[in-house]
């Protein structure tokens, strides 16, 4: 507990250090499981859904948000663009949720694995790079500001 008070400070401290940036083919295409209704979400609805502050969407199915790799150019992007922080100040949030016993959202290691997941997951939500070629399991949705 102790380490845990040391490294909090630390991580807060970097979480305002710039980010690598991202190049134009790190675009971000969110996708759904096909029993997922609709065609657009509000990036506020997709924030609080892959923060699990809404653990359903509007039609009241429960969201099933699956993440990417701290490393992938992919997750910066998203988190950038659609959680307005840096991945470092999305772990800081997730280290304090799991000390409430609230658990993130599973990680996949590539836009295939996301892509996988999506598609056998009812409810699921996920995202993946813009140029990854889409299988008739899953759609491409709208994010809406």
């Amino acid at each position: 507990m102790k380490r845990f008070g040391v490294l909090l400070p630390a991580l807060l401290l970097l979480a305002g250090a710039p980010q690598p940036s991202v190049g134009a083919d790190a675009g971000v295409r969110v996708i759904v499981n096909p029993q997922v209704k609709g065609n657009m979400i509000s990036r506020a609805a997709l924030t609080q859904i892959f923060l699990k502050q809404a653990p359903r969407y509007a039609d009241g199915v429960t969201a099933q948000p699956v993440d990417q790799s701290v490393k992938s150019p992919v997750r910066t992007a998203f988190s950038s663009r659609v959680l307005g922080q840096a991945i470092l100040e999305v772990q800081v949030y997730w280290h304090r949720k799991m000390s409430q016993g609230v658990t993130p959202p599973p990680v996949r290691t590539s836009d295939e694995d996301v892509v996988a997941f999506v598609a056998q997951t009812p409810g699921a939500i996920g995202y993946v790079s813009s140029v990854t070629e889409l299988p008739e399991t899953v759609r491409a949705i709208e994010v809406a500001n």
